[in-house]
Protein backbone atom coordinates (compact mmCIF):
# COMPACT_ATOMS: atom_id res chain seq x y z
CA UNK A 1 0.00 0.00 0.00
CA UNK A 2 1.14 2.90 -1.53
CA UNK A 3 1.63 6.18 1.57
CA UNK A 4 -0.78 8.24 -0.31
CA UNK A 5 -3.20 5.25 -0.58
CA UNK A 6 -3.14 4.74 3.77
CA UNK A 7 -3.70 8.52 4.07
CA UNK A 8 -6.94 8.30 2.12
CA UNK A 9 -8.06 4.74 3.91
CA UNK A 10 -7.34 6.40 7.41
CA UNK A 11 -9.31 9.89 6.56
CA UNK A 12 -11.86 7.85 5.02
CA UNK A 13 -11.96 5.38 7.75
CA UNK A 14 -12.38 8.11 10.42
CA UNK A 15 -15.26 9.59 8.12
CA UNK A 16 -13.43 12.84 7.45
CA UNK A 17 -14.49 12.61 3.88
CA UNK A 18 -17.86 13.45 4.51
CA UNK A 19 -19.09 9.85 4.41
CA UNK A 20 -21.76 10.78 7.52
CA UNK A 21 -25.09 10.61 5.86
CA UNK A 22 -27.13 14.03 6.38
CA UNK A 23 -26.89 17.15 4.91
CA UNK A 24 -23.65 19.32 6.56
CA UNK A 25 -24.41 21.60 9.42
CA UNK A 26 -28.02 19.92 9.83
CA UNK A 27 -28.26 16.72 12.12
CA UNK A 28 -30.36 15.60 13.86
CA UNK A 29 -29.55 13.24 17.20
CA UNK A 30 -29.57 10.05 15.22
CA UNK A 31 -26.56 11.47 12.92
CA UNK A 32 -24.93 12.56 16.42
CA UNK A 33 -25.33 9.18 17.76
CA UNK A 34 -24.42 7.23 14.64
CA UNK A 35 -21.06 9.69 14.90
CA UNK A 36 -19.85 8.69 18.05
CA UNK A 37 -20.77 5.76 16.93
CA UNK A 38 -18.26 5.69 14.61
CA UNK A 39 -15.36 7.42 16.67
CA UNK A 40 -16.14 5.08 19.62
CA UNK A 41 -15.82 8.04 22.08
CA UNK A 42 -14.90 11.84 22.64
CA UNK A 43 -11.71 12.41 24.32
CA UNK A 44 -12.50 15.32 26.90
CA UNK A 45 -10.61 18.17 28.18
CA UNK A 46 -11.24 21.27 29.77
CA UNK A 47 -9.58 23.91 27.52
CA UNK A 48 -11.80 26.16 25.61
CA UNK A 49 -9.87 28.71 24.47
CA UNK A 50 -11.78 28.04 21.33
CA UNK A 51 -13.72 25.38 22.11
CA UNK A 52 -13.65 22.45 24.54
CA UNK A 53 -12.93 19.51 23.07
CA UNK A 54 -15.52 16.90 23.19
CA UNK A 55 -17.38 19.01 20.44
CA UNK A 56 -14.75 19.42 17.93
CA UNK A 57 -14.25 15.79 15.90
CA UNK A 58 -17.65 16.72 15.20
CA UNK A 59 -17.95 19.78 14.08
CA UNK A 60 -14.60 18.62 11.71
CA UNK A 61 -17.05 15.91 10.13
CA UNK A 62 -20.98 17.10 10.61
CA UNK A 63 -20.24 20.74 9.49
CA UNK A 64 -22.00 23.47 12.71
CA UNK A 65 -24.17 21.16 13.97
CA UNK A 66 -26.18 22.29 17.20
CA UNK A 67 -24.06 21.93 20.38
CA UNK A 68 -26.97 21.90 22.62
CA UNK A 69 -28.40 19.06 20.74
CA UNK A 70 -24.92 16.75 22.11
CA UNK A 71 -25.61 18.44 25.16
CA UNK A 72 -28.50 16.97 25.64
CA UNK A 73 -27.49 13.63 24.32
CA UNK A 74 -24.71 13.62 27.15
CA UNK A 75 -26.87 15.22 29.43
CA UNK A 76 -24.75 18.34 30.11
CA UNK A 77 -26.15 21.58 31.81
CA UNK A 78 -29.34 19.79 31.34
CA UNK A 79 -32.09 21.41 33.09
CA UNK A 80 -33.77 18.26 35.03
CA UNK A 81 -31.86 16.11 37.91
CA UNK A 82 -29.12 14.48 36.69
CA UNK A 83 -29.64 11.11 35.33
CA UNK A 84 -27.90 8.48 33.24
CA UNK A 85 -28.69 8.85 29.55
CA UNK A 86 -27.17 6.34 26.71
CA UNK A 87 -23.68 7.89 27.64
CA UNK A 88 -21.17 7.68 30.33
CA UNK A 89 -18.01 8.39 31.10
CA UNK A 90 -14.57 6.62 31.44
CA UNK A 91 -10.80 7.25 31.22
CA UNK A 92 -11.02 5.12 27.48
CA UNK A 93 -8.28 6.77 25.71
CA UNK A 94 -7.72 9.71 28.37
CA UNK A 95 -11.24 10.65 30.40
CA UNK A 96 -13.81 10.16 27.36
CA UNK A 97 -17.62 9.68 26.82
CA UNK A 98 -18.69 6.36 25.86
CA UNK A 99 -21.73 4.86 25.33
CA UNK A 100 -23.75 3.17 28.64
CA UNK A 101 -23.71 0.07 26.70
CA UNK A 102 -19.88 -0.35 26.15
CA UNK A 103 -19.08 -0.43 29.95
CA UNK A 104 -18.80 -3.92 30.31
CA UNK A 105 -15.68 -3.10 28.14
CA UNK A 106 -13.72 -1.38 30.82
CA UNK A 107 -14.47 -4.30 33.85
CA UNK A 108 -10.68 -5.59 33.06
CA UNK A 109 -9.75 -1.77 34.01
CA UNK A 110 -11.93 -1.07 36.70
CA UNK A 111 -10.55 -4.29 38.47
CA UNK A 112 -6.76 -2.93 38.05
CA UNK A 113 -4.93 -1.87 40.51
CA UNK A 114 -4.28 1.78 40.38
CA UNK A 115 -0.80 3.72 40.39
CA UNK A 116 0.79 2.20 44.19
CA UNK A 117 0.68 6.28 45.59
CA UNK A 118 -3.06 6.20 44.41
CA UNK A 119 -3.65 2.41 46.09
CA UNK A 120 -1.86 3.89 49.07
CA UNK A 121 -4.07 6.50 49.36
CA UNK A 122 -7.02 4.58 49.36
CA UNK A 123 -6.27 2.25 51.97
CA UNK A 124 -5.12 5.34 54.22
CA UNK A 125 -8.97 6.90 53.53
CA UNK A 126 -10.86 3.65 53.35
CA UNK A 127 -14.08 5.04 55.70
CA UNK A 128 -13.97 8.27 53.88
CA UNK A 129 -14.60 6.68 50.87
CA UNK A 130 -17.31 4.30 51.98
CA UNK A 131 -18.58 7.21 53.79
CA UNK A 132 -18.76 9.49 50.09
CA UNK A 133 -20.63 6.59 48.50
CA UNK A 134 -22.79 6.40 51.22
CA UNK A 135 -23.85 9.56 50.52
CA UNK A 136 -24.22 9.59 47.06
CA UNK A 137 -26.33 6.70 47.42
CA UNK A 138 -28.36 8.53 49.76
CA UNK A 139 -28.39 11.67 48.48
CA UNK A 140 -28.53 10.36 44.96
CA UNK A 141 -26.57 12.00 41.55
CA UNK A 142 -25.06 15.24 42.18
CA UNK A 143 -21.54 16.68 41.38
CA UNK A 144 -18.56 16.67 44.21
CA UNK A 145 -18.88 20.28 44.56
CA UNK A 146 -22.47 19.30 46.19
CA UNK A 147 -21.23 16.72 48.50
CA UNK A 148 -21.93 17.93 52.45
CA UNK A 149 -19.45 15.64 53.68
CA UNK A 150 -17.34 17.16 56.35
CA UNK A 151 -13.78 16.13 54.48
CA UNK A 152 -15.36 17.73 51.61
CA UNK A 153 -14.02 21.35 53.01
CA UNK A 154 -13.14 24.37 50.32
CA UNK A 155 -9.61 24.94 49.97
CA UNK A 156 -8.27 28.03 47.98
CA UNK A 157 -4.93 27.31 45.63
CA UNK A 158 -6.65 26.06 42.13
CA UNK A 159 -7.11 22.90 40.45
CA UNK A 160 -5.40 20.65 42.12
CA UNK A 161 -5.43 21.47 45.86
CA UNK A 162 -8.87 19.33 45.87
CA UNK A 163 -10.61 17.86 49.45
CA UNK A 164 -10.24 14.42 50.51
CA UNK A 165 -13.75 13.84 49.51
CA UNK A 166 -13.16 14.86 45.96
CA UNK A 167 -10.34 12.75 45.61
CA UNK A 168 -12.51 10.08 47.19
CA UNK A 169 -15.09 10.22 44.30
CA UNK A 170 -11.89 9.98 41.80
CA UNK A 171 -10.82 6.99 43.47
CA UNK A 172 -14.75 5.72 43.21
CA UNK A 173 -14.84 6.64 39.68
CA UNK A 174 -11.60 4.81 38.57
CA UNK A 175 -13.46 1.59 40.51
CA UNK A 176 -16.77 1.72 38.83
CA UNK A 177 -18.33 2.27 41.93
CA UNK A 178 -19.44 5.98 40.71
CA UNK A 179 -20.64 7.03 37.17
CA UNK A 180 -20.82 9.90 35.52
CA UNK A 181 -24.40 11.19 35.02
CA UNK A 182 -23.73 14.29 32.44
CA UNK A 183 -22.34 17.65 33.84
CA UNK A 184 -23.03 21.13 35.10
CA UNK A 185 -20.48 23.71 34.21
CA UNK A 186 -18.21 21.18 33.01
CA UNK A 187 -18.11 19.52 36.48
CA UNK A 188 -19.24 15.91 36.69
CA UNK A 189 -21.94 14.99 37.98
CA UNK A 190 -21.77 11.28 39.59
CA UNK A 191 -24.54 8.28 40.60
CA UNK A 192 -24.06 5.24 42.27
CA UNK A 193 -23.37 2.71 39.39
CA UNK A 194 -25.52 -0.73 40.56
CA UNK A 195 -28.33 1.98 41.22
CA UNK A 196 -28.62 3.59 37.55
CA UNK A 197 -26.97 0.98 35.18
CA UNK A 198 -29.01 -0.91 33.53
CA UNK A 199 -28.95 -4.51 33.90
CA UNK A 200 -26.88 -5.11 30.42
CA UNK A 201 -24.40 -2.86 31.05
CA UNK A 202 -23.55 -4.51 34.75
CA UNK A 203 -22.64 -7.76 33.29
CA UNK A 204 -18.70 -8.24 33.10
CA UNK A 205 -16.79 -9.21 29.94
CA UNK A 206 -13.62 -11.18 30.40
CA UNK A 207 -10.39 -9.48 29.52
CA UNK A 208 -9.38 -11.01 26.67
CA UNK A 209 -12.85 -10.68 24.85
CA UNK A 210 -13.17 -7.21 25.71
CA UNK A 211 -9.69 -6.18 24.17
CA UNK A 212 -10.04 -7.73 21.12
CA UNK A 213 -13.68 -6.15 20.93
CA UNK A 214 -11.78 -2.46 21.86
CA UNK A 215 -8.62 -3.55 19.15
CA UNK A 216 -11.15 -4.43 16.37
CA UNK A 217 -12.75 -1.19 17.04
CA UNK A 218 -9.39 0.80 16.58
CA UNK A 219 -8.74 -1.01 13.53
CA UNK A 220 -12.19 0.03 12.17
CA UNK A 221 -11.91 4.01 13.27
CA UNK A 222 -8.07 3.86 11.69
CA UNK A 223 -8.67 1.51 8.80
CA UNK A 224 -4.83 0.99 7.98
CA UNK A 225 -3.23 1.01 11.94
CA UNK A 226 0.17 -0.23 12.90
CA UNK A 227 0.35 -2.02 16.46
CA UNK A 228 0.82 0.55 18.57
CA UNK A 229 -1.66 2.90 16.67
CA UNK A 230 -4.09 -0.21 18.03
CA UNK A 231 -2.97 -0.30 21.10
CA UNK A 232 -3.18 3.53 21.50
CA UNK A 233 -6.66 3.85 20.38
CA UNK A 234 -7.82 2.61 24.23
CA UNK A 235 -4.54 2.55 25.80
CA UNK A 236 -4.10 -0.96 25.87
CA UNK A 237 -0.89 -2.71 26.76
CA UNK A 238 0.72 -3.39 23.77
CA UNK A 239 1.25 -6.84 24.45
CA UNK A 240 -2.41 -7.26 25.14
CA UNK A 241 -3.22 -5.82 21.86
CA UNK A 242 -0.76 -7.95 20.08
CA UNK A 243 -2.60 -11.11 21.25
CA UNK A 244 -5.88 -9.56 20.05
CA UNK A 245 -4.53 -8.64 16.77
CA UNK A 246 -3.25 -12.16 16.42
CA UNK A 247 -6.99 -13.45 16.80
CA UNK A 248 -8.09 -10.69 14.13
CA UNK A 249 -5.76 -12.09 11.88
CA UNK A 250 -7.20 -15.31 12.24
CA UNK A 251 -10.89 -14.01 12.19
CA UNK A 252 -10.31 -12.30 9.09
CA UNK A 253 -11.27 -8.77 10.64
CA UNK A 254 -7.55 -7.44 9.91
CA UNK A 255 -4.99 -8.13 7.13
CA UNK A 256 -1.37 -7.87 7.31
CA UNK A 257 -0.13 -4.86 4.81
CA UNK A 258 3.55 -3.39 3.89
CA UNK A 259 3.07 0.46 4.29
CA UNK A 260 5.32 2.37 2.23
CA UNK A 261 7.64 4.47 4.16
CA UNK A 262 5.91 3.11 7.44
CA UNK A 263 9.17 0.68 8.19
CA UNK A 264 7.03 -1.87 10.52
CA UNK A 265 4.25 -3.68 10.35
CA UNK A 266 0.79 -2.74 10.01
CA UNK A 267 -2.91 -4.08 9.50
CA UNK A 268 -5.87 -3.31 7.48
CA UNK A 269 -9.09 -3.31 8.91
CA UNK A 270 -11.81 -6.37 6.20
CA UNK A 271 -14.08 -3.53 6.02
CA UNK A 272 -11.79 -0.51 5.06
CA UNK A 273 -12.98 1.50 2.00
CA UNK A 274 -9.88 2.22 -0.22
CA UNK A 275 -10.61 5.87 -1.96
CA UNK A 276 -8.97 6.74 -4.87
CA UNK A 277 -9.02 10.46 -3.76
CA UNK A 278 -10.92 12.20 -0.97
CA UNK A 279 -12.12 15.70 -0.68
CA UNK A 280 -12.08 16.96 3.01
CA UNK A 281 -11.39 20.55 4.12
CA UNK A 282 -11.54 20.48 8.07
CA UNK A 283 -9.71 21.88 11.34
CA UNK A 284 -8.42 19.05 13.95
CA UNK A 285 -9.43 18.84 17.41
CA UNK A 286 -5.60 18.90 19.44
CA UNK A 287 -7.30 15.12 20.80
CA UNK A 288 -9.58 14.04 17.43
CA UNK A 289 -8.08 10.05 16.79
CA UNK A 290 -6.77 10.77 13.58
CA UNK A 291 -3.45 12.85 15.29
CA UNK A 292 -3.80 12.35 19.07
CA UNK A 293 -0.93 9.62 18.17
CA UNK A 294 1.93 11.68 17.62
CA UNK A 295 3.73 9.28 16.32
CA UNK A 296 0.94 7.73 13.90
CA UNK A 297 0.32 11.56 13.20
CA UNK A 298 3.73 12.03 12.20
CA UNK A 299 4.26 8.97 9.97
CA UNK A 300 0.78 9.06 8.19
CA UNK A 301 1.28 12.57 7.00
CA UNK A 302 5.09 13.54 8.11
CA UNK A 303 3.42 16.20 10.57
CA UNK A 304 4.84 16.65 13.80
CA UNK A 305 2.85 18.18 16.13
CA UNK A 306 2.57 19.28 19.35
CA UNK A 307 -0.49 21.48 20.98
CA UNK A 308 1.67 23.32 22.79
CA UNK A 309 -0.71 24.61 25.83
CA UNK A 310 1.81 22.36 28.21
CA UNK A 311 4.58 24.04 26.41
CA UNK A 312 6.76 27.45 27.89
CA UNK A 313 5.48 30.51 26.21
CA UNK A 314 8.85 31.19 24.78
CA UNK A 315 9.15 27.84 23.53
CA UNK A 316 6.33 28.01 21.32
CA UNK A 317 6.85 27.95 17.99
CA UNK A 318 3.08 27.81 16.76
CA UNK A 319 0.80 29.47 19.35
CA UNK A 320 -1.44 28.00 22.15
CA UNK A 321 -3.80 26.02 21.23
CA UNK A 322 -3.10 24.45 18.30
CA UNK A 323 -5.23 23.40 15.41
CA UNK A 324 -4.20 21.23 12.37
CA UNK A 325 -5.56 21.63 8.78
CA UNK A 326 -6.55 19.06 6.81
CA UNK A 327 -6.87 19.43 3.17
CA UNK A 328 -8.04 16.35 1.08
CA UNK A 329 -5.59 13.73 2.42
CA UNK A 330 -2.78 16.08 3.90
CA UNK A 331 -2.22 18.21 6.91
CA UNK A 332 -1.05 21.31 5.16
CA UNK A 333 -0.25 23.55 8.44
CA UNK A 334 -1.70 24.57 11.57
CA UNK A 335 -3.75 27.35 13.81
CA UNK A 336 -3.43 28.74 17.07
CA UNK A 337 -7.76 29.68 17.66
CA UNK A 338 -9.10 31.81 20.27
CA UNK A 339 -12.69 32.65 20.06
CA UNK A 340 -12.70 36.44 21.79
CA UNK A 341 -16.67 35.64 22.76
CA UNK A 342 -16.84 39.48 24.52
CA UNK A 343 -15.64 40.68 21.00
CA UNK A 344 -17.92 38.65 18.68
CA UNK A 345 -14.14 37.62 16.71
CA UNK A 346 -12.50 34.13 16.49
CA UNK A 347 -8.76 34.98 16.19
CA UNK A 348 -6.20 33.17 14.30
CA UNK A 349 -3.74 33.79 16.68
CA UNK A 350 -1.27 32.16 14.74
CA UNK A 351 -0.95 30.20 11.36
CA UNK A 352 1.55 28.38 9.89
CA UNK A 353 1.85 26.69 6.52
CA UNK A 354 3.94 23.24 6.30
CA UNK A 355 7.02 24.36 4.19
CA UNK A 356 6.39 21.89 1.11
CA UNK A 357 3.13 23.37 1.09
CA UNK A 358 4.52 27.12 0.51
CA UNK A 359 4.31 26.99 -3.16
CA UNK A 360 0.24 26.43 -2.40
CA UNK A 361 -0.44 29.08 0.23
CA UNK A 362 -3.20 31.06 -1.42
CA UNK A 363 -4.77 27.88 -2.96
CA UNK A 364 -4.64 26.40 0.54
CA UNK A 365 -5.90 29.56 2.73
CA UNK A 366 -8.56 29.90 0.06
CA UNK A 367 -9.96 26.37 1.18
CA UNK A 368 -9.23 27.23 4.84
CA UNK A 369 -11.16 30.54 5.16
CA UNK A 370 -14.70 28.92 4.30
CA UNK A 371 -14.24 26.35 7.17
CA UNK A 372 -13.05 29.35 9.57
CA UNK A 373 -16.03 31.34 8.91
CA UNK A 374 -17.99 28.78 9.54
CA UNK A 375 -16.50 27.47 12.69
CA UNK A 376 -17.12 31.33 13.61
CA UNK A 377 -20.54 31.44 12.80
CA UNK A 378 -20.93 27.82 14.86
CA UNK A 379 -20.36 30.15 18.07
CA UNK A 380 -21.88 32.59 17.58
CA UNK A 381 -18.86 35.13 16.69
CA UNK A 382 -19.22 37.83 14.19
CA UNK A 383 -16.17 37.52 12.47
CA UNK A 384 -13.02 35.76 11.73
CA UNK A 385 -9.47 38.06 12.05
CA UNK A 386 -6.07 36.94 11.51
CA UNK A 387 -4.35 38.47 14.90
CA UNK A 388 -0.70 37.23 14.90
CA UNK A 389 2.42 35.68 12.89
CA UNK A 390 3.45 32.66 10.91
CA UNK A 391 4.19 31.48 7.59
CA UNK A 392 0.86 31.26 6.55
CA UNK A 393 -0.61 34.48 8.13
CA UNK A 394 -0.54 36.65 5.31
CA UNK A 395 -2.18 34.26 3.05
CA UNK A 396 -5.31 33.39 5.60
CA UNK A 397 -5.59 37.30 5.73
CA UNK A 398 -5.89 37.71 2.64
CA UNK A 399 -8.57 34.43 1.29
CA UNK A 400 -11.14 35.99 4.17
CA UNK A 401 -13.73 38.44 3.81
CA UNK A 402 -13.14 41.95 3.80
CA UNK A 403 -14.64 43.90 7.28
Amino acid sequence: MSAAQARRVAIAAGFLDGSVPGERGRTGTRTLERAVERLGLLQLDSVNVFERSHYLPLLSRLGPYDRTALDRLLHHDHPRRPRLSGYTEYVAHEAAVIAVDDWPLWAWKRRQPMRASDERWAAEHASLIDGVLAEFAERGPMRPSDMEHPAHERLPGGWWNKSDAYWATAVLFRRGALVTAGRRRFERQYAVADRVLPAAAQVELEREDAQRILVARAAEAHGVATLDDLADYHRLPVKDAKAAVDDLVDDGTLEPVDVEGWGRPAWLWAGARRPRRVRATALLSPFDPLVWHRPRAERLFGFAYRISIYTPAAERRHGYYVLPVLVDDELVGRVDLKSDRRAGVLRVQHATIEPHQAHRADELAARLAPVLEEAAGWQGLERVEVAGPGTWAREVAGALPRV
